[in-house]
C-alpha cells in the first residue's frame, strides 16, 4: 500500500479544519513525488467525499448526527495529540518517540505504522494549536473515543519513567479542550501512577464511600471502559480499552480485599 493510498482511505472528517491543514503540510514535502508518480493526493481519495470538507459541515449537523469517528481519524488525531505531549517538556526524548512507534506498530502492524511515522516527522515540526485541533476532535469524535485518547497520551508521557511537570499540564489542558471531565482526568491519571487512594480515584470515588456506592461505582465505570464503547474505532484498538478495563477491574478487586466484602 502506497503511502497516498493510506492517507486517502484512512481519514474522514479529520481531513479537514485545522487537522486537515496540518496534514497537508506535513505531506508536503514528499506531494510533488506522488503526483509525479501518477498516485492520487489526500482529497482525490475520499471515498464519497470528492473533495468535500467534513469539518464544515458540522454547522448543518446537529449534536445527535455527529459522523462516527473511523480508525484513521482516531489515528491522525492521536499523531498530532502525541507530538504536542511530546514536545511539552521542550525536548523529544527518544523513549517516549520508541513508546508512540511501538503502539502504532501492535495497532496497526508495521506497514501501516511506517506510513504513520512519514506524516508524524512532518507534524513534530510544526507549531500547533492545541486548542484549535482539541475543538475540532471535540466536535466530531465521541467521548469514550476521547477517553481513549487521554489514555494513549498519559502512556506516552510515562514511556521515559518520569511525567515532567509541563507533560502534566500539557495533558490536563488537551483533557479540558477536549470536553473530558476532571473526575475522568484523574481516573486515566491514577492508572499511570501507584498512590494509596489510586483504586477510588479509579472508580471516581471517595475513600469514604459505603460499600455499596463502590459497587454502583464499578458498574458505572465498566460500562464506561468497556471496550465495545470503542469498537467502532476497530479491533486495533480494543488492546487499549481492555486495558482501561482491566484496571477498572483491578481497582474494584482491590477495593474487595481491602474492605472484605464479595
Amino acid at each position: 500500500m502506497s503511502f497516498a493510498k493510506w492517507i486517502g482511505g484512512a481519514i474522514g472528517w479529520s481531513f479537514g479544519g485545522p487537522i486537515g491543514a496540518i496534514i497537508g503540510l506535513a505531506i508536503g514535502s514528499f506531494v510533488d513525488n506522488l503526483a509525479g508518480n501518477g498516485t492520487p493526493l489526500l482529497g482525490e481519495q475520499q471515498t464519497g467525499r470528492q473533495r468535500r470538507d467534513p469539518y464544515s459541515q458540522r454547522r448543518t449537523q446537529t449534536r445527535t448526527s455527529r459522523p462516527q469517528t473511523q480508525s484513521g481519524d482516531f489515528e491522525v488525531s492521536l499523531l498530532i495529540l502525541a507530538s504536542v505531549v511530546i514536545k511539552a517538556d521542550g525536548k523529544q526524548d527518544q523513549r517516549e518517540l520508541d513508546y508512540v512507534r511501538q503502539q502504532f506498530r501492535n495497532m496497526y502492524g508495521t506497514e501501516r505504522a511506517n506510513h504513520a511515522f512519514k506524516l508524524f516527522k512532518g507534524i513534530t515540526k510544526q507549531n500547533i494549536s492545541t486548542h484549535k485541533v482539541c475543538t475540532q476532535i471535540r466536535q466530531m469524535m465521541d467521548h469514550p473515543s476521547r477517553l481513549q485518547l487521554l489514555h494513549f497520551l498519559f502512556g506516552i508521557a510515562k514511556a521515559d519513567g518520569h511525567v515532567t511537570e509541563d507533560e502534566m499540564r500539557q495533558i490536563y489542558t488537551i483533557s479540558g479542550y477536549l470536553g473530558i471531565s476532571n473526575k475522568d482526568f484523574e481516573s486515566i491519571k491514577a492508572m499511570f501512577y501507584n498512590s494509596t487512594n489510586n483504586a477510588y480515584k479509579i472508580l471516581e470515588i471517595n475513600k469514604s464511600v459505603s460499600d455499596d456506592e463502590v459497587k454502583r461505582a464499578y458498574r458505572k465505570m465498566a460500562k464506561k471502559y468497556h471496550p465495545d464503547r470503542v469498537g467502532h474505532l476497530g479491533k486495533e484498538h480494543q488492546e487499549g480499552a481492555e486495558e482501561k478495563f482491566r484496571q477498572v477491574q483491578e481497582a474494584y478487586e482491590h477495593i474487595q480485599k481491602e474492605r472484605g466484602f464479595k
